[in-house]
Formats: structure tokens, sequence, C-alpha cells
């Protein structure tokens, strides 16, 4: 197995590396922004050209959700034309193509959890420019996976308990959005989702190519996630005091993008077809001094 990994020092980009790069009979190139730039064709080309993939995995992506707003073209270069070179260069050279995508490609409102199935209606740049993303390595290369996830967190990168940890070790009293939802999802655990879909693929076991759902459970609010963040590292002695937590409303935390109040992800169809269970949230917090560096 020969996996071309790009975004390698983002959150899921370090997981897969780290993963990957002891395995038996895989060779990997891990390549981040100053290395490869995706949006450059012929620079991606050259890469696949001379490392002959048998998958590529991206990883790299614009995920400033609010800066998007602002950042439309960059946003869609970055999150469309990237990785629809990716998928040509991936259908030129014979590889299998695993994108990373994520909920905000729906609205967000519906009662209830979202499946493969679902209509997409994205609500700002950020998604519609990953679900343009989505569309484009479809159409580019036949042996696509496609994984949508949500509220991805780990120990590199800016995630949610790593911002949490940062204030709770410097204010009594936070206000934490508690009307939005979703599956709070360690990117260890997608990184080794990812990486069992392309073992399957170079075994060359049967694989039903298309889109598939990702996320942790059980499902919770940010602020039932805050809370669940701060009694671990109360636990664990990351921090001396828990900050006392408000639960507020979106309308009180007003942000330039919308957010979904809906990010619960069904993930049936890739525990069917894989065996891949719910990324664990809850387990992967029980390494918190790793959040806290």
């Amino acid at each position: 197995m020969r996996v071309l990994i790009t975004g390698c020092y983002g959150q899921v980009g370090h997981c897969l590396t780290a993963q990957l790069v002891n395995k038996a009979s895989t060779i990997v190139l891990a390549l981040d922004r100053d290395q490869l730039d995706i949006t450059n064709q012929d620079a991606v080309n050259a890469i696949a050209d001379d490392f002959q993939p048998t998958i590529i995995i991206n990883a790299a992506a614009h995920t400033a959700v609010d800066k998007a707003e602002d950042e439309v073209d960059l946003s869609y270069t970055i999150n469309r034309d990237g990785p629809s070179y990716l998928a040509q260069a991936a259908q030129r050279v014979g590889a299998a193509m695993l994108h990373i995508s994520t909920d905000y490609v729906f609205e967000g409102n519906k009662i209830g959890e979202y499946d493969e199935r679902d209509v997409t209606h994205p609500q700002g740049v950020y998604g519609e420019s990953k679900l343009a993303g989505e569309i484009a390595v479809a159409k580019a290369c036949d042996k696509h996976i496609i994984l949508r996830t949500a509220w991805v967190f780990g120990e590199n990168g800016n995630n949610f308990v790593k911002t949490m940890l940062q204030l709770g070790a410097t204010r009594d009293a936070l206000n934490i959005v508690g009307d939005q939802f979703g599956g709070p999802t360690y990117a260890g655990d997608i990184a080794n989702a990812l990486i069992t879909i392309a073992e399957r693929i170079s075994q060359g076991d049967t694989v039903d190519y298309g889109v598939y759902h990702y996320s942790g459970f059980p499902h919770v609010s940010w602020y039932e996630f805050a809370d669940a963040i701060f009694d671990t590292a109360k636990e664990q002695g990351v921090i001396t005091t828990k900050p006392s937590l408000t639960s507020i409303t979106t309308d009180q935390y007003p942000t330039p993008a919308k957010r979904p109040s809906n990010s619960c992800l069904n993930i049936n169809k890739i525990t069917d077809a894989f065996s891949i269970e719910a990324s664990d949230w809850q387990a992967a917090l029980k390494n918190i001094q790793a959040y806290a560096g």
C-alpha cells in the first residue's frame, strides 16, 4: 500500500501519518502545504506521477468557518479545486481517493440524525465549498470515499478541547452554547477509520465507494462536551478548579458564519460496510494532558 497524505500537519493528517509510518508493507508520503500545494494542479500531478500512490488521503482543508465568509475564493480553491486535482491524479494513476468532508454540508435543522441520503443544504461558504469538493471528487475519481465528520478534536492543531482548557486555566466562569448538538470526534479515530478503509481497498475487497458518515457518540451539546472536558481535566489534575459553566443559546453567541443546531451523524452505513464503530470521545479525553500543552 502506497499512501499519499496531504495536510499531514493538521489534526487528522498528523494522526494518519503517526499510525501509518510503522505499518508493515506500507509506504507513506506525508506532505503539508509547504511541501505540496494541492491547489497547484501541475504540482499535484508531478507528485502523483513520481510517487505512484495506490491510496490518496486528502486531509487538507480550509476549515476556518468564520473567515471563510470573507475568504470565499480561498475557501473554494482549497476545498473544491485542490480535492478535484487530487482526485483527477488518483484516477490517472489508478489510486483510490479518500477525502474528508463535514456535517456543514447540511442545513443543520433536521430532527434526528443525518444519514448519507439526506439532502445537502449548506448555510455558509465553508459548507458550500466543502460540498463543491465532494461533488468534484466524485466526478473525477471512480474509486472515491468521502468521509463526512464533525466536531473534530485531537492533540495536534486547534480545537474545542484545547480552547476550553486554555480558557479554564484563566477564567472562573464560562458561557457555552447549549442548543447545538453533535458527536465529538477524536482525530485518531478518524485516521483509524480511513486506514481501515484503505486497507480493505488495498486487499482487493469489494468496496461500495461513495459517501460515508463517521463521528463520535454519545451525541451532546457544546455545553455538555465542555462540562465533560472540565470534569476530566480536574480529575487528572490538569486544572485545579473547574470553572462555572452557563448554558447559553446560539442567539446569545453570534458568529459571522451560521452554525448547525444539529450536527448529529448516523454512522450505520460505515459500521455495516467496514465494522467501524463510533468514535469514543469520552475515552479519548482520558488522555487529556496531551491537549493541555
